[in-house]
């Protein structure tokens, strides 16, 4: 049986995670993960969710996958799982990770790739690899960084604790905390209202955000204003929505992601 399933809800791509009994990362997951993931960067939907079965998110890595890999295949490993992360989060579209309960490594650092980040009120998150005397490397800790802080990161990793989805809502790592009951379906609505909306103009608010935090701040990000939000002029969607809003009044405009 696949241990990733990609499905589609309308303009809503769903990855789903289904590897019981905790979901750990082996070498098939991974593999099957990449998989899924070129097959959305070569047909990029308007929206994606990620999400798991079962009882926990991920356990983290299978540590069977460590066992007696030399330094240069561990080299190998990371620079392919990074490759992975980077994919996910060059996808032109509004990227959703829902947590529902324990989260680790792997799938916490996949989490942090995505743009949003949507928990569950008992999900739990760790980055444990100090157990094994690793830190992490599949980007963790630069993207909590971002997110937190560095002072945040740093404890984070270094402690190796569990954090509850209120604490790293109050550290800006998760975005929304949702009750337990009714979690999959509300993340699932949140996720689908952002495939709905204007797809070029999310992808141009992703580039700016980047520009931002890879150049410098607001001001480098400015120089790329002009030309993002130019360009959307040109996008069926705006010209659409603004025509719908002279007619009719805001809110009635229906986006295609053209």
């Amino acid at each position: 049986m696949s241990l990733i399933r990609l499905e589609h809800d309308g303009p809503l791509a769903v990855l789903s995670i289904d590897n019981p009994p905790l979901n750990l990362f082996d070498q098939e997951l991974m593999d099957e993960l990449s998989e899924a993931v070129d097959r959305l960067v070569a047909e990029p939907p308007r929206g994606l969710l990620i999400r798991a079965d079962g009882r926990a998110v991920s356990g983290g890595v299978d540590v069977h996958v460590f066992n007696g890999l030399s330094p240069e295949q561990a080299n190998e490993m990371w620079v392919r799982l990074l490759d992975l992360v980077h994919r996910v989060e060059a996808l032109p579209l509004p990227t959703v990770f829902a947590a529902h309960a324990l989260c680790l490594t792997a799938a916490f650092e996949l989490s942090l790739g995505c743009d949003l980040l949507l928990a569950a009120e008992s999900a739990r998150f760790g980055l444990v690899e100090t157990v094994v005397g690793l830190t992490p490397a599949m980007g963790g800790t630069q993207r909590l960084a971002e997110r937190a802080g560095p002072a945040r990161a740093r404890e984070l990793v270094m402690t190796g604790e569990l954090y509850d989805a209120a604490t790293l809502e109050r550290w800006n790592v998760v975005n929304r905390v949702l009750p337990d009951e009714g979690f999959e379906e509300a993340a699932h609505l949140f996720a689908r209202r952002l495939a709905e909306g204007p797809t070029r103009a999310h992808a141009a608010t992703k580039a700016i955000v980047r520009a931002g935090l890879d150049h410098g701040g607001a001001h480098a990000a400015d120089e790329h204003v002009p030309l993002l939000a130019g360009e959307l002029f040109a996008t069926e969607d705006l010209k659409g929505a603004v025509r719908s809003f002279l007619e009719r009044g805001p809110g009635h405009a229906t986006y295609e992601g053209r």
